[in-house]
C-alpha cells in the first residue's frame, strides 16, 4: 500500500521508507531550485566567512591527513552524469555549501564521504528534525554518503537539558533513534551511524580533548561568544561552560573526520569556526559546509520552531487533531508584515536570523510545504482541487487567491497526517518505542530542577589524600631560576607535598607555542632542577602530570569541568582577560578548579603578589563554598626575589634574571657583575636575595665573604638580617658581597649544567627548550 505516492513512501509493518528522486536519477539532470539557491548564496557569503585560499592545482605525493577532507583544488575531469546526479541530489540539501566546487571534487575524488550532523537529545522531536531529516539523510546516503549522527548526550547537559540529568538524556537519544527509523530513514548497510559523545569522547580521551584544547587556544573570547547563537544564547548571559558549546562541536568535526558538515543554518557559524581552524592550524583540507534551511516557527515572528513552545511546530507524535489545530491557526500571509524598528533591539548572536535566503513573506504554511512536502524530488502537493507538481505553482496561486488559505492550509495537513501515521502506528505498536516516548512526556511534565549533580574522579591511586598541591608555573621554552626558587619556597616544610604539572592547561594556553614537545621538556628540566638544588626536600614530593591524571577517569574530570563552568558565569571566569583575548584562559580557569576538586588536597599554595593567581584562588574558594568537599587552605606564598635588576617587565633583558639554561661559565659572573647593587639599598639588592635562599636556606647555611685584612678580613654571615645590617652602614661593600655571590651563581649553574650531562633525559629536555629558543628567534627576524 503506498500512503503517499508522491512523496514515494512505502509502508512497512512498523516505519516508512523514503526513496530519493525515484529508481534512477536522470543522465544529467538540471540543478534543482534548492542546490541554485544553495549556490547564489555561497558566492556572497564566502566573501563574508573567510574563504578558503586558492590552492594550487599541481598534483603532489601527499601523505593521508588525519583531518577531514575536502578540496580547494579545480575538479581535475568534468563529472559524470551520474556523479553530477549525486552532486545536485546532495547540493540540493543546503541553503548553502561552503562550496560547491569543494563539494565537486570531493565526490571526485573519493568514491564514500562521511557527512555528520549532532542532535542533542533536549526532549520531543520537532517536523523538521524528523521527516525533513530524514529526507535529507536519504539524499546523503544515496549518493554514496555514509551520515554520522552525533548523539550529543554531553552538550545536552551543557545546555542544561532534562534538568541536567545524563541518564535521562539518554533515554531521549533513544527516542530520537526510534523517531527516525519510523520517519523513513533509511538505515540499510551501516549507511547511517549513530555515535554517543559521551561514550566516544571517553574512549578516545587522550585524541578528543588535545584537539578541543588546541582549538580553543586559537580563538579568541568574541569570536566564541558569537558562535554562541548555536545554542539560542545571548552573549551576555553565558555560563562559563557554555563557551565550551562550539569548541567541543568543532572538535567534533575533526574527530569524526567528517568530509561534510550537514548542519542547520543556525550552526552556521561554528561550521565555519572548524573551516578556519584549518587556515590556523594549516590543516589543507577543509570539511564541506552543507546548511540545511531552518523552518520557521507556526505562529507569526518565529524565525524558528521552538521546543518550549508546543505550538510553534508540528511534533512527530501529534495526534491527528494536534495537527488540525496548529495548522489552521497558524500564521499564513498573503503579504509581508510591516518592519517596526526595535529601538531596544541588542546587536548580540542569539537574535539573529535563521535565514540565508531572503524571504520578507515568512509563511510558516509555505515553509512546510516546500521543504517538507516537496522535500522528495517526486512530489505533489493536493489542495483544494488541483494536484501541484512544484512549489512554485502552489506560491503563485496562493499569494494570487486563487488557492485560499482554507484550502491550502487542509491540503497540508492531510499531507502532514499521511507523513506522521506510520510515526504514530509505530510508537502505539512497538513496546519499547511506547515506552521511551512515555518517559520522555513525562520528563518534559516534570519540569525537575536542574540536578547539578556532584562529580569528581577519585585519585586515590595517584595522590595521597590530605596533599599539600602546588602548581608548577606555565611553560616557557626558557625556565628562569625564579620560577625554581619559587617552587621550593611553596615545596619545603610541607607534610605531603605534591608538585603538578598541568601540561594539558598549557596546551591551551598555547604555551610553547602548544607544542607538546616543549611543554614536557620545560617540566622535566624544571623537576630536575628542583632534585638537583634540593634532593631532601624533593625526596618526598609526589609529581603528578596533568594528562595522566586525567586519564584515569576522563569522564569524570571533564564533567567537573563543566560544571565548574555552569556554576560561573563567564564574565566572572574571564575576569582580567579582554574580549580579544585567547578563550583558552577561560578554559584553563575552568580546568584548574576541575584539577583542585579532583585532587581534594588539604593545602593549595599560590604566589601572593600575583593577580592572576589571587584571581583564581578566589574562583576556587567560591567554587568550594558550594560543593560537597572540606575546601582547602588557600595559602599564598611569598618567594625570594631574585631577579638582577628592577624592571616591568617590558623592558627586561637577557641580563635581568638567571635561567636554568645559562652557561655557568659565560652567565654565572658575567649576570651578577651587571646585577643591580646599590650601596646602603636593602629593599632591592639582588646578591642579598640570592645569598639569602641559596647560601642560608639551600646551602651551608651561612655567606662566606673573602677579603682582605685591611678591609676587614674574612667574614661568615649566617642570617640575612645581619648581611643587610651591614650592607646599609657600609661595613659590607657591594664589591665583596658580588663577589661571594658570584661564585654561589657559578656553583648553582655548575650544578645543574652537570646534572644535566650526566642524565640523558634531561640533557634531552635541555637541548629541545634551546632548539625551540632558536627555532622562534628565526621567527622573529
Amino acid at each position: 500500500m503506498v500512503l503517499h505516492p508522491s512523496l514515494g513512501i512505502s509502508a512497512t509493518p512498523s516505519f516508512s521508507v523514503f526513496t530519493v528522486g525515484g529508481a534512477k536519477p536522470p543522465a544529467a539532470p538540471p540543478a534543482s531550485a534548492k542546490a541554485a539557491k544553495a549556490a547564489n548564496v555561497e558566492t556572497s557569503a564566502a566573501k563574508k566567512a573567510n574563504a578558503a585560499p586558492k590552492q594550487s592545482t599541481k598534483k603532489k605525493a601527499e601523505k593521508k591527513p588525519a583531518a577531514p577532507k575536502d578540496s580547494a583544488k579545480a575538479a581535475p575531469v568534468p563529472m559524470s552524469p551520474e556523479l553530477r546526479a549525486k552532486y545536485e541530489t546532495i547540493l540540493s540539501v543546503g541553503e548553502e555549501c561552503q562550496s560547491p566546487a569543494e563539494l565537486e571534487a570531493l565526490l571526485q575524488k573519493k568514491d564514500t564521504f562521511n557527512a555528520y550532523d549532532g542532535f542533542e537529545p533536549s526532549g520531543r522531536m520537532h517536523i523538521a528534525q524528523g521527516v525533513f531529516k530524514a529526507v535529507n539523510v536519504n539524499k546523503i546516503t544515496s549518493s554514496n554518503g555514509v551520515f554520522i549522527f552525533w548523539v550529543a548526550d554531553w552538550f545536552a547537559l551543557m545546555n542544561d537539558k532534562m534538568g541536567g540529568d545524563l541518564d535521562k538524556i539518554k533515554v531521549v537519544g533513544e527516542y530520537l533513534k526510534q523517531v527516525w527509523a519510523a520517519s523513513g530513514m533509511n538505515m540499510d548497510d551501516n549507511k547511517v551511524i549513530f555515535k554517543w559523545a559521551s561514550d566516544e569522547i571517553t574512549n578516545n580521551a587522550a585524541t578528543y580533548w588535545p584537539k578541543m584544547l588546541d582549538i580553543a587556544s586559537r580563538f579568541n573570547i568574541t569570536r566564541i561568544k558569537k558562535c554562541c547563537q548555536i545554542m539560542g544564547r545571548l552573549e551576555g548571559n553565558l555560563s562559563a561552560a557554555q563557551v565550551l558549546y562550539p569548541l567541543m562541536q568543532c572538535t567534533d568535526v575533526f574527530f569524526l573526520k567528517a568530509d561534510v558538515c550537514q548542519l542547520g543554518v543556525d550552526q552556521r557559524k561554528v561550521n565555519m569556526l572548524a573551516r578556519d581552524y584549518c587556515d590556523a592550524a594549516k590543516i589543507k583540507f577543509k570539511p564541506v559546509i552543507l546548511s540545511h534551511h531552518m523552518l520557521y516557527g507556526l505562529k507569526a515572528g518565529q524565525e524558528k520552531m521552538s521546543k518550549s513552545d508546543p505550538d510553534s511546530a508540528i511534533f512527530m507524535e501529534d495526534t491527528k487533531e494536534d495537527v488540525h489545530r496548529k495548522i489552521m491557526n497558524a500564521y499564513c500571509p498573503l503579504k509581508p508584515a510591516e518592519k517596526k524598528e526595535d529601538k531596544g533591539a541588542v546587536d548580540d548572536a542569539g537574535k539573529e536570523s535563521m535565514n540565508l535566503v531572503g524571504d520578507d513573506l515568512k509563511n510558516p504554511c509555505l515553509d512546510y510545504i516546500e521543504n517538507i512536502i516537496f522535500g522528495s524530488n517526486s512530489a505533489t502537493f493536493k489542495a483544494g482541487s488541483k494536484t501541484y507538481a512544484t512549489f512554485e505553482e502552489v506560491k503563485a496561486d496562493f499569494l494570487s487567491e486563487t488557492l485560499k488559505e482554507n484550502d491550502l492550509k487542509q491540503g497540508l495537513i492531510e499531507a502532514l497526517n499521511l507523513l506522521l501515521e506510520p510515526v504514530r502506528q509505530h510508537f502505539t505498536n512497538n513496546a519499547v518505542a511506547k515506552d521511551l516516548l512515555a518517559k520522555v512526556q513525562q520528563y518534559k511534565k516534570e519540569k525537575a530542577p536542574l540536578d547539578r549533580k556532584f562529580r569528581r574522579m577519585d585519585p586515590s591511586a595517584i595522590v595521597p589524600p590530605n596533599s599539600d598541591l602546588v602548581f608548577c608555573p606555565t611553560p616557557s621554552n626558557n625556565p628562569s631560576l625564579q620560577v625554581a626558587v619559587n617552587l621550593l619556597s611553596q615545596l619545603q616544610g610541607k607534610a605531603s607535598p605534591v608538585l603538578f604539572l598541568a601540561d594539558w592547561s598549557a596546551k591551551v594556553l598555547s604555551a610553547c607555542g602548544g607544542e607538546a614537545k616543549v611543554v614536557d621538556a620545560y617540566f622535566a628540566v624544571v623537576v630536575n632542577t628542583l632534585k638537583a638544588l634540593a634532593p631532601d626536600t624533593m625526596a618526598s614530593v609526589k609529581v603528578v602530570k596533568q594528562s595522566d591524571l586525567i586519564l584515569t577517569d576522563p569522564s569524570n574530570y571533564w564533567i567537573s569541568v563543566i560544571n565548574v563552568g555552569r556554576f560561573f558565569n563567564l564574565n566572572v571566569l574571564q575576569e582580567g582577560y579582554e574580549d580579544a583575548d585567547a578563550v583558552g584562559n577561560v578554559i584553563a580557569r575552568m580546568m584548574r578548579v576541575a584539577d583542585c576538586i579532583s585532587l581534594n588536597s588539604k593545602t593549595i599554595s599560590f604566589m601572593a603578589q600575583d593577580k592572576m593567581s589571587e584571581i583564581e584562588a578566589s574562583i576556587i574558594k567560591k567554587y568550594f563554598d558550594e560543593i560537597p568537599l572540606d575546601a582547602p587552605d588557600l595559602s599564598p606564598c611569598t618567594g625570594t626575589n631574585v631577579a638582577l635588576s628592577q624592571n616591568d617587565g617590558v623592558h627586561a633583558t637577557e641580563n635581568s634574571e638567571y635561567f636554568l639554561l645559562d652557561d655557568p661559565k659565560v652567565h654565572g659572573k658575567l649576570k651578577l657583575k651587571k646585577s643591580f647593587c646599590e650601596p646602603g639599598n636593602v629593599e632591592f639588592c639582588p646578591p642579598i636575595s640570592i645569598a639569602s635562599f641559596f647560601a642560608l636556606q639551600l646551602g651551608e647555611k651561612k655567606l662566606e665573604i673573602k677579603r682582605s685584612p685591611e678591609n676587614g678580613g674574612d667574614v661568615d654571615y649566617t642570617s640575612e638580617a645581619t648581611i643587610k645590617e651591614e650592607f646599609l652602614s657600609g661595613k659590607l661593600h657591594p664589591g665583596d658581597l658580588k663577589a661571594a655571590v658570584t661564585a654561589i651563581m657559578v656553583d648553582v649553574l655548575t650544578k645543574l649544567t652537570a646534572g644535566a650531562k650526566g642524565d640523558a633525559a634531561w640533557k634531552k629536555s635541555a637541548a629541545a627548550l634551546k632548539a625551540d629558543i632558536k627555532k622562534q628567534a628565526k621567527k622573529k627576524k
